[in-house]
C-alpha cells in the first residue's frame, strides 16, 4: 500500500511502518479517525455505552478505528456497521484469511470490507499473531487516529498501551467513567486522574471530536409525512431525553404519548437508549 494512501499523521510518529498491507477500500483521509478500544471481558455496561456512543455518530465524517479482537474491539466495528460509519481493523496477524486473528472475527472482517472499509497490517500477509504483534500494532492504531477512546480496561492491558501511545504520540485521549467497584474501570479511571476527557454520552463525543449536531454530513430525515403531534415530538428530541421528561413537557395524554412513541419507534423516527429516546 502507498504511503500516500495513508493518512499523513501515521508517518508523523516516532516509529512509523516501513509499509502497509490492505485489503478492501483506502481509508478515506478527510474523515476523523477516532480508536475504539476496551477490553476482552467486557460488561454489558461496557456493550451498551460502547453501541450507543458509536451510534451518536451517525452521520458524520468519522471512520471507526480498532483492532478486530474479542470484546470491545468486535463490538465497536459492528457498531460503526450499524451506523453506517466507515471502520478499520487493525489485526496483530497478517491478513491472509488463513492467520488472520482472532479466526472467530473472519465473517465480520468480510462485513468490514463489503461495507466499504479496511484490514490494514504492517505484518506480512502469513504472519500468524505473536504475543509481541499486538504491543506493536497498538501504535497503528493511535498513529491512525485522531482520539483514542478507552471503554473499558483493567490497570495492566493492551487497552492502556494503546492509550498511553496516543499520549505520546499527542492525540485526545478519551475514556468512559464506570462503577468503582468494576476491575474494568480501573484503567478508565487511571486515565482520567492522568488527564484524559470523561465522555459520559453522544455529546460529549462530538464535542471532543469538534463536531456541533447541525453538522451532519449527510441530509436530514424528511419529517413531511410525519402528523403535526410526531413533529412536537421530533422537535423536542432534537436533544435527547426520558420518556419522564418528555411526558412531563407535552399537553397530550400518557396513554396517547406513548401510543405515539411506539408508532414512531416503528417507522424508524426514534429509538430509546440508556433511559433516553433519541431522533434517528
Amino acid at each position: 500500500m502507498a504511503k500516500a494512501d495513508l493518512p499523513e499523521r501515521l508517518y508523523e510518529i516516532p516509529d512509523p511502518p516501513k509499509k502497509m498491507y490492505i485489503r478492501g477500500k483506502t481509508p478515506d483521509k478527510e474523515k476523523k479517525k477516532l480508536c475504539v478500544v476496551g477490553s476482552r471481558k467486557y460488561s454489558s455496561y461496557g456493550k451498551e455505552i460502547c453501541e450507543h456512543l458509536i451510534g451518536s455518530l451517525e452521520g458524520f465524517p468519522v471512520t471507526i478505528v480498532s483492532g478486530l479482537a474479542l470484546g470491545i474491539d468486535s463490538i465497536a466495528h459492528k457498531s460503526a456497521l450499524s451506523a453506517g460509519l466507515d471502520t478499520i481493523a487493525v489485526p496483530g496477524s497478517g491478513l491472509d484469511w488463513n492467520v488472520l486473528y482472532p479466526s472467530t472475527n473472519r465473517q465480520l472482517a468480510e462485513k468490514i470490507i463489503d461495507s466499504g472499509g479496511a484490514l490494514l497490517s504492517e505484518f506480512e500477509p502469513k504472519f500468524k499473531a505473536t504475543v509481541w504483534s499486538f504491543p506493536q500494532r497498538n501504535r497503528i492504531m493511535a498513529g491512525l487516529s485522531d482520539a483514542v477512546l478507552v471503554i473499558e480496561a483493567e490497570k495492566k492491558s493492551g487497552t492502556l498501551i494503546t492509550a498511553r501511545l496516543a499520549t505520546e504520540y499527542n492525540r485526545d485521549v478519551l475514556t468512559v467513567p464506570g462503577s468503582v467497584f468494576s476491575k474494568t474501570s480501573e484503567g478508565p479511571h487511571l486515565l482520567l486522574r492522568l488527564g484524559a476527557t470523561p465522555i459520559t454520552g453522544g455529546e460529549d463525543l462530538l464535542d471532543a471530536l469538534g463536531f456541533q449536531r447541525n453538522e451532519k454530513s449527510v441530509a436530514e430525515k424528511n419529517y413531511a409525512d410525519c402528523s403535526p403531534d410526531e413533529l412536537i415530538i421530533i422537535e423536542m428530541l432534537r436533544e435527547p431525553r426520558s420518556k419522564e421528561e418528555l411526558f412531563l413537557e407535552l399537553a397530550f395524554p400518557i396513554s396517547q404519548a406513548n401510543a405515539l412513541l411506539s408508532i414512531m419507534e416503528l417507522k424508524g423516527i426514534i429509538k430509546e437508549e440508556m433511559g433516553e429516546l433519541h431522533l434517528l
